[in-house]
């Protein structure tokens, strides 16, 4: 395939979006519409990118961060046409010039690169994206001949009846040929009434030149959906969540609930795992096999084995091996690192600490900062005391050792292996090997104490 650049449209302010951030870094599942865009170009390999910024350009320059991308400055925005020759110097007669807008983050590798072979194959001047719409009111329509051949695209506004009963719409994603895109900027006008440059009328630049114009049909008309309203924001998240949750499912993913499960773009999930309603997968998050998480769980950035139980919780920046159970109800917060086969009951919040192999940790119970070995009991309500109002201390507890309910371990405090810790106990000094410790007041029973009080 031919080389080509790629210009991306992004200096509109958006006024119908009412929000003080630039309309393009509105976000699709965390990430910015106008990278989900990036992202599309990227991935077709194309040679050097150029954004066209205006409205709020240094934060719009800030959200991207790529030192591959290049910026332009439309200080006035003057039309579609009037953007693109802000990237004058950017385009090269020699190359295909990729045109595209930061508010359609729906696009897809495959969409664009069916583009660039279509308008390789014919060898056109432009090519257009073009798609059938059932309400085509408020695009530009595409007129052809009685062969097929392009005619012109003209704006619904400015179409005969007739014309308006097109449903084969401009979606405004171009392929142009370098030099008839230079050639074409260089005699665009502003006669109309907004007195703007508009990018569609170099169509018709192109043609009484003696250029080539026309349209290839997508078969995915979603994949150009515009946002111009957080109606519309709505709308797009919707198709990508469904996109999304397909992808997963043919992979061999169970989801029972597609409508109420929200997995981020960058989350792998292994074969015949099983996702409950209402479950939320964030950032890198990755997860074996045979899994079941849900209903009613948020992960984010997490690694999870396999056969993992993980239901009605949170867990966060951590990692998690296989045939562990969590929940329901435990939050697992960052830097946590679950052994294989431990149990993090209900109610349970682990933070900062390392859980060995076969660790149970059944109920009502905080672990915090703390190095934990494999085979211990945890009983219910017992806390590691990380935190002496001014530094966070670390607790060592060995394997083997049993934890009574109600126990507090005030760090920074070691418990050896094989040892017992009787309920009720705070023990604040290190207990050694297979003992017995007990740090509690000794039961009294005193007579007549009620009727005397």
């Amino acid at each position: 395939m031919k080389s080509f650049k790629t210009i991306i449209l992004a200096a509109g302010e958006g006024t119908r979006m009412k929000s003080k951030k630039p309309k393009v870094l509105h976000e699709l599942f965390h990430v910015p519409m106008i990278c989900h865009v990036i992202k599309a170009a990227q991935a077709c390999d194309t040679e050097a990118l150029c954004v066209v910024v205006g409205h709020k350009a240094e934060e719009v320059k800030n959200a991207i961060a790529e030192e591959s991308i290049s910026f332009v400055l439309q200080t006035q925005q003057l039309g579609t046409g009037h953007a693109v020759m802000q990237a004058m110097d950017f385009i090269e007669e020699d190359k295909n010039i990729l045109i595209l807008y930061g508010d359609t983050p729906l696009i897809t590798k495959e969409s664009l690169l069916d583009l660039l072979a279509f308008h390789e194959k014919e060898n056109n001047s432009v090519s257009i994206v073009s798609a059938i719409l059932e309400n085509p009111e408020g695009y530009g329509h595409i007129i052809r001949d009685k062969n097929g051949n392009f005619l012109k695209n003209i704006e619904h506004k400015d179409a005969s009846e007739q014309e308006k009963k097109v449903k084969e719409i401009n979606t405004g994603i171009y392929c142009f040929k370098g030099s008839a895109l230079k050639t074409a900027l260089s005699k665009l006008t502003n006669h109309n009434a907004q007195g703007e440059y508009y990018l569609p009328d170099t169509l018709e630049i192109i043609l009484q030149s003696g250029g080539t114009v026309n349209a290839l049909v997508t078969t995915d008309a979603s994949a150009f959906f515009g946002i111009n309203s957080r109606v519309q924001l709505a709308e797009a998240t919707a198709i990508l969540q469904k996109r999304i949750n397909q992808k997963h499912m043919e992979n061999g993913v169970t989801i029972v609930s597609p409508e109420t499960t929200w997995i981020d773009m960058e989350v792998s999930i292994g074969q015949d795992t099983i996702l409950l309603p209402n479950t939320i997968l964030e950032g890198n998050t990755s997860i074996g096999e045979d899994c079941t998480i849900g209903p009613n769980a948020k992960l984010t950035n997490m690694t999870i084995g396999n056969g993992v139980q993980l239901q009605s919780s949170t867990a966060l920046h951590s990692s998690i091996g296989n045939h562990v159970i969590i929940g329901p109800f435990a939050y697992i917060r960052p830097d946590c690192h679950i052994a294989d086969n431990v149990k993090v009951g209900d109610f349970v919040e682990v933070k900062n600490s390392t859980i060995g192999k076969g660790t149970k940790i059944p109920h009502l119970t905080y672990v915090g900062d703390t190095d934990a070995g494999e085979k211990i009991n945890f009983g219910c309500g017992s806390i590691t005391v990380n935190y002496d109002g001014n530094k966070k201390h670390r607790t060592t507890v060995e394997d083997n050792v049993f934890v009574g309910c109600n126990a507090n371990l005030v760090a920074p405090v070691t418990i050896q292996k094989g040892s017992y810790i009787a309920a009720g106990s705070t023990i604040t000094r290190d207990v050694p090997e297979n003992v017995l410790a007990v740090a509690r007041a000794r039961q009294q029973t005193i007579e007549g104490w009620v009727k005397k009080h």
